[in-house]
Order: structure tokens, then C-alpha cells, then sequence
């Protein structure tokens, strides 16, 4: 067998995360082999044994030895890998730990190709318990027709419409044996509760329940085919057996779309096929409880398969279950076009109506729609094609993805037409099959209705059926259905309806259904400008998948992530940009690089959403000069914050002058939150804008303006300061020692006022005596705007000024005036000095840390190696300190220290503070901050470790660095 290609093994990945750790393990195998079908190998791990991993490339099927729940696992997945690269050699004989699993599958398969149609008769119903079952379900039925028959006639509006209603008939219904009705009976609660058009579902579902019931009673008369639609949609089973005994259809079927849903613990595998010679459809269904843990291997969208399906037999063919298969899965990139399956609307619109005509209880149909754009005009959406001829898109859909993918330019589409309307489930463009749904959060649906009404020339039909509703909600007895007030093809009928009122609306419904579902007739619609192409390398694609998937989860590693990925200025994949759109919205942390990497595309597709087109003047893949002002006149006050932010981050004077220009206008909190924003560009132009600030009236704004103006050394407001330090606060000298003298005045002067001293509204306070200490306040607020300079010229270096003598009243309130001013200038040797010399405040540690902050770093690094396992708590407060990643030296000191308490907490369980929960917020930074490369250190350090939590606790972060290296990897 030729090795397949490395796109053919990874797709079938359960996730890039396989893929990603499958690479990573290639050079580990040995006494690897290829016999025929089968693929085997030893992959050589930490523990005594390696597991043992095999793979029957016919089905193909996986088995490995480790405890992974992933299938095929990451195992399974390297030795396809290395087996595509040609590395393992063709060998005479399999080894015994292979041939019996490889024997057992063939003996499976055997059983299961011989003779199905034998077996499907021996699995076959007794005929007298077939005859006793339908005897059931034609009481149970009859019950059911009665009683929808008193539903109509009562009235929906009076009748009980409580999940225990729905409930007590749907039991009578599994009582009967037809669990297909029950199952529709038993959905109709949640629409009653959640829908406002919930009269026309149940008038609908009711109606298909009576149209079932009358077909039922006459399921002798009716084709084979038919009679066996009927059947299953009653829910008479049909064995895998007998599905199998039916002819199989070979073909090359391409797997367009796979999609798992999950309702009550019981999830459903959906996947869509077409075949490539035949052109046709199929559906394979697959139902596991608990989990999603379906027993066939599954291939991914946009491979294809030689292989032989064998088809649920119906009117209208379309589930079916595989069968013998003749080959690996193969990638494809074109789709089969003919002009028996043009792939126009028109066409997709009598290809679904013949099925409807064949098997009218269908509630789903594919079709694809080739060269059609998506898009949306007044909250409504359609797949337009080129000559402006458009299908209106079902109104519970909001296809945000497909615009993304699409951006205005023709794709191919694969849809499902549902009883609520056209679904888009998938696209095809530049060779690649796109999942396109379903949206994964309220921003990515939209904030509009979704039961927002269709296009008039599309709501025409249910019109109809919405005023058989309203006769069905008084009921029958209070209001007679008028043959006008149905479609006249559906009236040209009434002829030959049932003469009883409530019998006879309910053939009306069904025939209306029936009619405004297969009738829908293309309209008329307008597609968007298409975007502008970014020529930005595009985003690798399991980049891009992790990035997906790190959004969703909230990941600690997103900052890591954006940092590593800034330097290649990538751009995100299409199908990605509604992702990160709706998280940019949520989430103002992440919004510029998301941004920036949504792009062109990005922007194209915020400009149709009304709540993601704010978000506009903040993308950072324009230039400032094309970011829209009006943000700034007229938008809400974080969309004004971050405009401005962005501005003052590439053109400072111009975002100083927009502020200072609406600086009059300007009120609120708002106020002082806009002039902080010139803090992180200060400069000396700034000083007008926060000098007139400081005259504000409000305290806030004023604070503010302090703080920028303490910032500039020469400044008048700074010179100021020094002016009152030199007169409140003098130095006496003697032999011994050098004091610090204060004399504050009482009361201020109201220029010391307007400079900010003695300023109501401080977040900070002390007491003296058992009572509040103003004066103390007032001292750290002078100390604090007094430029560090003034200190230094008076007493010497830093080192040296905090050892001056100082009351006891004043000591805290003057180094923490020092403590504010370093950190405003960040000044590293007075934080050296500050840090040595300790800080009296009830703040210590947090303080302590930001002065450690501001060392270098190799000295910050120096103080914590001198650490030991007993300084652990102060680690780990001085830890958010230290640069990203940390150092090596540091990194392997923190995981000795960490492998000691495991050690004294195997030796001593009883021990107070030794578990990992103690040390939690520690294990959690060093999952974000180790360098990738001690993983392996920290894995070996699990492998020894005697206590079982802590080795959890280090296979966890061993685990968290892998996933950190694989990210970085990927991004290269």
C-alpha cells in the first residue's frame, strides 16, 4: 500500500492538538513494520514499557496501548506520520502483539460481510409479533388522531400546552410503538415556550402527524418505497442488518460536512455525502449516549472515500450506513458539476420539491449552491447568485462565518433545507471544504430577532398557514376555515378534503406546509461590495485552530500567544474572523491584536454587523488617518477611551489636541479617565492641557492632573513642590545621625490646594493617637509631587536618604510618598533603595513587589535563587515581577523547591502547607511563565514523585508546557 500524504493522515486528527503532539514524538518508535494493511510500532516512552500501537489501514482502524481517550490518538497518529515519510520498511511477518488484534478485526468483518441477508432474516420479527406490533400502532394512532381531531377543535389558545400534556400522549405513542411520533410529540413544548410562532409549528407538526396517520391506515396500498417512509417515520426499526442486506451504491463519496449535536446526554453524528460519479446524496447517522464516543471512524470534511453505502430504504432515499470500503480516505479539491445538477438555485428549489413530492414527512434535504454570495440587507439573510436571482436563508440562522469566508465574493455552499428554511452548513472555496456553523455565541448570531420575519415575497406562502393558525388557536367549534384564506393551489383541493371541520384544517395545514415548503420560489437581492484582498501571510492553519480554541476556553496563554505571533503580523484565516470578532467585542483586553488580526476581511465583515461596526476605529491594521472621528464625537465613552488611547499611541500631538479641543465639553468620570490616557506618551507639550486641569472641579480630574505634572521634572507645578518641601520639611544634622524635621503649615494656602495637597477624595488614610492623621496625609501628597531630585540634592544617594531619621508619627507617610514618586518615574535606584530598605505599610508585600519590579533583571533573579524552600510564600508574591519567560536558572530553582515539598509531603501527609493546593497560584504562573524548555525537567520530576497528588500536579504542568511549546511551534 503507497504511504498517504501527511494532509491524508492529519485529518484524521480528532484535533490539531493530536497533530501537534504527534509531530513532536516521531523519533521515539522502533520495531516499527508494514505487512499489507497493517501498520505497527513501540513507541518508547518514560515508563518501563512502550506502548504498543497498531493501525489496519483498510479501515482505517487504530489500537495503542495508552490511556489516551482520544481516537486515533497521538500515537496513532505519529507512526501514520512517519510511515508517510517513508521511514518504515515493508516486513515479512507481524508480531505476535499485533496479529491477534489484526486477525480479531478480520473475523468482525467477515461476520459481518457474510451472507446480510441471511443474518437480516434471522434477526427479522416473528411475523405474528410484526402483526401484533402493528395492531399496536394502529390503536395507538387512532388514540392520537382523536385527539389531535379534539386539539383543533377546542382550540390551541384553551387547550393544556405543559410538557406533562406533550408528555402523557408522547408515552401513549411509546406505549403504541411508534417512538418516531412520540419524539416530534415530545419537541413541541420547547417551541410553545420559546417561539412566538409556536401556533404554526404546532399547527404544522400536527398536521403532519394527521397527513402520517391517514397514509398509515392505508399502507398496503402504497409502493414499497413509500410504505417503507411511512414505517419510518411512525418508527418501525430497521436493523443495521437489514439496511445492510439492501444493494450497496459504490462510489467516491465525499465527506462536505460533519456535524455532532447533543440533546439529553444523547448525541447525534450527522455526515454529509455526496457521491462524486453518481451525484448522489446520503446521509450517515450515528447516535451515542453519554459521550461522543461513536463506534465508526468518521472521516473528515474535504476527504473523499472509495467505498460502497447501502441506503435506508424510502420514497426518498437519503440515510444509509457504510459499507465495504476500497481504500484510505483521499483529499479532494474540486466538487463534480454536470448539467443534470447545475448547482443554481432553481435548481436546488426543484431538486428539494421533487423530494418533498416523493416523502412529504421529510424534514431535511441537502443541496448545493454553487458560485452564490451570502448576504444581509435589513436582517435578513439570502444566498444571492450573480444575477441578483436569491434564496432567503431560514430566519433562526445568522451565517456570520459564511460572510467571513465569503466576503462578498461567490462560494459554493452546502445547505440543508429544513422545515424552518435554507441552513448553510459548509462552503467550498480555493480548493477547501469550510465548516461554516453553528455560531457559538449570541455576538456571532447577532443581536437581531431571530424569528425576525422573511422577505414579503417569501413569507407569502406561510402567510397561509398563519391564518390556519389562527383558526386552529380559537378552534374549530368558534371559527370555520374559509377555502380563501389557503394558497390557491391548495384550495383548488379543498374539494376533496374530509368534511369535519377539525380533520379538514388539519389537510389544509398539511397540504399548505407542503406547498409553501416546496414551492419557495427564488427572489430578489443585492450582494455586498466584495472586501479588499490583505496580502498579509495568512495565519497557519493549526495556528489557527488553537487560537480558536484558546478564545473559547479563555486561556491563561493568550497573552503568550499574541506576543509570539505580533513579530510575523499574520492574518487570520476568513473562516476565523467571526470568531474573533465577536470575542473582540466581549473582551477590550484582547480587542487590538484580535483586530489586527481580522484585517481587511475583518473590517469588511464588522461594517455589516451593527454591534461589531463600532469596533472599526479601534482596528489597528489601518492607519490611525483612516480610523473614522466620529467615534470620537459621537460614540459611547470606552469606544471614545480607545480611539483616543490608539491615537496618542501613533500621533501624541494629535491626540492631544482632540482632547484639549473638546476639554470644555468634556464631563463625568469620563474626564479624568481621558486625560490619563496622556500618562503612558507624557511629554512636555502636555503641560498646559494638565495645568488648566488642575483648576477642574472635580477632585478626580484634579488628582490626575497632579499625577502627570509631578512627572515632568521641570514643570512650574514640580518647582512648586520643591519650594514647599524645602520650607515644611528641613534637614537637621549632627554627629550621630540626619533628621528629617516636618513643620507642615495649618491651614494650607490655596495655591497648595489647586496644586493638589490637602485634596478631598484620597484613597489612603492614617491615624495617630487613635484618630485620623491629616497631616500625615498631607505630608505623603507633598512628598509624593516633590521630584525625586530635591531628595538626592539634600541628603545624598538614595541608599543613603532612606536612612535618614524620621519621627514615628511621619516615617510611613514619607516613604510611601518616596514608594509613589519611583514608581511614577520609575527610578531603579531609589526602588533598590526603597526595596533593601524595607516599607512600612500595611501594603508591604504588594509594594515590595512593584519597587522589585523595577530592578534589573538579573538582580531580581540574583534575590529570589537566594531564596530557599522556606521563603516560598514571598516567591511567590515577587514572582509577577519577573519577566516572561523566566529565567533558566530561576525556573529550575522554583521546580527543586516544588519537588522538595512533594518530598516532604510523601514523607509527612499530615504536614501543614505541603500540598499542591497550598502552592496552587504558584503551580498556575509557572504553567504561564517556565521556559517550554524545562519540560522535560518537570515531567521527570513527575515520574519520581512519591505522592500521588503532587505527580498529578506535575504531569498537569508538564502537560501545560507541552501545549505551550506546541503553540509557539506552530506559529513558526
Amino acid at each position: 500500500m503507497t504511504p498517504w500524504s501527511e494532509d491524508q493522515v492529519t485529518a484524521l486528527a480528532p484535533d490539531i492538538a493530536s497533530v501537534s503532539a504527534a509531530r513532536k514524538i516521531t523519533s521515539r518508535w522502533r520495531e516499527t513494520g508494514q505487512h499489507g494493511s497493517a501498520l505497527w510500532g513501540l513507541h518508547q516512552r518514560g515508563g518501563p514499557s512502550p506502548y504498543q500501537t497498531i493501525v489496519d489501514l483498510d479501515g482505517p482502524a487504530y489500537k495503542c496501548s495508552c490511556p489516551s481517550r482520544k481516537f486515533p490518538c497521538k500515537h496513532a497518529l505519529s507512526l501514520l506520520l512517519v510511515w508517510s515519510s517513508g521511514q518504515i520498511q515493508q516486513v515479512a511477518e507481524t508480531p505476535d502483539f499485533a496479529s491477534g488484534w489484526l486477525a480479531g478485526r478480520a473475523q468482525r468483518a467477515a461476520k459481518q460481510s457474510a451472507a446480510p441477508a441471511e443474518q437480516a432474516a434471522s434477526r427479522s420479527a416473528n411475523p405474528a409479533t410484526a402483526q401484533q406490533r402493528r395492531v399496536r400502532v394502529t390503536a395507538g394512532l387512532a388514540e392520537l388522531e382523536v385527539w389531535l381531531g379534539d386539539q383543533i377543535r377546542t382550540g390551541l389558545a384553551q387547550v393544556d400546552r405543559s410538557f406533562e400534556a406533550f408528555d402523557a400522549i408522547a408515552a401513549r405513542m411509546v406505549d403504541a410503538q411508534a417512538p418516531g411520533i412520540a419524539s416530534m410529540l415530545r419537541e413541541l413544548p420547547h417551541a410553545v415556550f420559546t417561539r412566538a410562532d409556536w401556533p404554526e409549528i404546532v399547527l404544522r407538526e400536527y398536521a403532519r402527524a394527521h397527513l402520517l396517520i391517514a397514509a398509515h391506515r392505508r399502507v398496503d396500498d402504497v409502493s414499497p418505497a413509500v410504505r417503507a417512509s411511512i414505517r419510518a417515520h411512525v418508527g418501525y426499526q430497521v436493523t443495521i442488518e437489514q439496511v445492510r442486506a439492501e444493494p450497496g451504491v459504490r462510489d467516491h463519496w465525499m465527506v462536505l460536512a460533519v456535524r455532532t449535536a447533543e440533546q439529553e446526554r444523547l448525541f447525534t453524528r450527522r455526515t454529509w455525502l455526496l457521491g462524486r460519479t453518481s451525484g448522489r446524496w446520503a446521509l450517515v447517522l450515528e447516535h451515542s449516549f453519554g459521550s461522543p464516543s461513536f463506534p465508526g471512524e468518521t472521516t473528515p470534511p474535504g476527504l473523499l472515500v472509495d467505498a460502497e453505502l447501502h441506503f435506508y430504504p424510502g420514497a426518498a432515499p437519503l440515510r444509509a450506513v457504510w459499507g465495504e470500503r476500497h481504500g484510505g480516505p483521499e483529499p479532494f479539491t474540486t466538487l463534480p458539476s454536470s448539467p443534470d445538477r447545475p448547482g443554481t438555485l432553481a435548481a436546488a428549489a426543484t431538486d428539494h420539491a421533487s423530494a418533498l413530492g416523493a416523502d412529504p414527512w421529510l424534514r431535511s434535504w441537502p443541496v448545493l449552491l454553487t458560485a452564490v454570495v451570502p448576504s444581509v440587507v435589513d436582517n435578513r439573510w439570502y444566498l444571492v447568485e450573480s444575477d441578483a436571482t436569491a434564496l432567503p436563508i431560514a430566519p433562526c440562522s445568522r451565517p456570520w462565518r459564511l460572510l467571513g469566508v465569503s466576503g462578498g465574493h461567490p462560494v459554493t455552499v452546502l445547505a440543508e433545507w429544513t422545515v424552518d428554511g435554507l441552513l448553510p452548513l459548509a462552503a467550498h472555496t480555493s480548493g477547501e471544504m469550510i465548516d461554516i456553523g453553528p455560531e457559538s455565541s449570541n455576538d456571532e448570531r447577532g443581536s437581531t430577532n431571530s424569528g425576525a420575519a422573511q422577505s414579503p415575497s417569501h413569507s407569502a406562502f406561510s402567510a397561509g398557514l398563519g391564518e390556519l393558525a389562527a383558526v386552529a388557536l380559537l378552534g374549530t367549534a368558534r371559527r370555520t376555515l374559509e377555502d380563501r384564506q389557503l394558497a390557491e393551489p391548495v384550495g383548488a383541493a379543498a374539494g376533496r378534503l374530509s368534511t369535519d371541520p377539525a380533520a379538514r384544517l388539519l389537510e389544509s395545514a398539511a397540504l399548505q406546509d407542503l406547498f409553501s415548503r416546496g414551492g419557495a420560489p427564488t427572489v430578489t437581492a443585492t450582494a455586498p461590495k466584495p472586501a479588499i484582498d490583505d496580502q498579509r501571510r495568512t495565519l497557519p492553519r493549526a495556528a489557527s485552530a488553537r487560537l480558536a480554541g484558546m478564545l473559547t476556553q479563555r486561556s491563561a496563554f493568550l497573552p503568550e500567544w499574541f506576543e509570539a505571533a505580533a513579530p510575523h503580523d499574520y492574518r487570520a484565516p476568513d473562516a476565523l474572523c467571526a470568531h474573533l470578532l465577536a470575542h473582540a467585542k466581549k473582551t477590550t483586553a484582547v480587542r487590538e491584536p484580535l483586530l489586527r488580526l481580522a484585517g481587511e476581511r475583518g473590517a469588511w465583515l464588522a461594517e455589516q454587523h451593527p454591534e461589531w461596526r463600532t469596533m472599526l476605529s479601534h482596528n489597528t491594521a489601518r492607519p490611525p488617518d483612516q480610523r473614522p472621528d466620529d467615534v470620537w464625537q459621537f460614540g459611547r465613552p470606552a469606544e471614545r477611551r480607545e480611539w483616543l488611547a490608539a491615537l496618542r499611541r501613533t500621533d501624541p500631538t494629535r491626540a492631544r489636541a482632540a482632547l484639549a479641543a473638546s476639554w470644555r465639553t468634556e464631563s463625568g468620570p469620563l474626564k479624568a479617565e481621558l486625560l490619563a490616557l496622556l500618562g503612558p506618551q507624557l511629554e512636555p507639550a502636555d503641560e498646559a492641557l494638565a495645568q488648566t486641569a488642575l483648576g477642574d472641579r472635580r477632585a478626580d480630574v484634579r488628582r490626575t492632573a497632579a499625577g502627570l505634572l509631578s512627572r515632568l521634572p521641570d514643570s512650574a507645578f514640580a518647582h512648586r513642590m520643591r519650594r514647599r518641601a524645602e520650607q515644611w520639611i528641613r534637614v537637621e544634622r549632627s554627629r550621630r545621625h540626619t533628621e528629617l524635621v516636618v513643620a507642615l503649615p495649618d491651614p494650607l494656602d490655596a495655591e497648595a490646594a489647586r496644586d493638589g495637597i490637602g485634596d478631598h477624595g484620597v484613597e489612603f488614610t492614617y491615624r495617630w493617637s487613635g484618630a485620623p492623621d491629616r497631616t500625615a496625609i498631607l505630608l505623603r501628597q507633598l512628598v509624593a509631587a516633590t521630584p525625586l531630585e530635591h531628595w538626592t540634592g539634600l541628603l545624598g544617594a538614595p541608599d543613603r536618604v532612606v536612612l535618614a531619621t524620621i519621627d514615628d508619627r511621619f516615617r510611613q507617610p514619607v516613604f510611601d510618598g518616596w514608594m509613589d514618586a519611583t514608581l511614577a518615574h520609575r527610578d531603579s535606584v531609589w526602588a533598590r533603595a526603597l526595596f533593601d530598605a524595607g516599607v512600612p505599610t500595611d501594603l508591604a508585600m504588594l509594594r515590595r513587589r512593584e519597587l522589585f519590579g523595577l530592578l534589573p533583571t538579573h538582580d531580581r533573579t540574583a534575590h529570589l535563587l537566594r531564596l530557599d524552600g522556606s521563603w516560598l510564600s514571598e516567591i511567590e508574591a515577587l514572582l509577577p515581577a519577573m519577566p516572561h519567560p523566566w529565567p533558566q536558572s530561576l525556573a529550575h530553582h522554583l521546580v527543586s523547591l516544588l519537588a522538595e515539598r512533594a518530598k516532604i509531603a510523601a514523607h509527612r501527609p499530615e504536614a501543614y502547607g505541603t500540598t499542591p493546593n497550598a502552592h496552587r497560584s504558584l503551580l498556575t504562573a509557572a504553567s504561564q511563565h517556565l521556559p517550554v524548555t524545562t519540560e522535560d525537567a518537570v515531567a521527570a520530576v513527575a515520574r519520581r514523585c512519591a505522592d500521588p497528588v503532587w505527580e498529578r500536579a506535575f504531569d498537569q504542568l508538564a502537560h501545560d508546557l507541552t501545549h505551550r511549546s506546541m503553540m509557539l511551534e506552530e506559529l513558526q
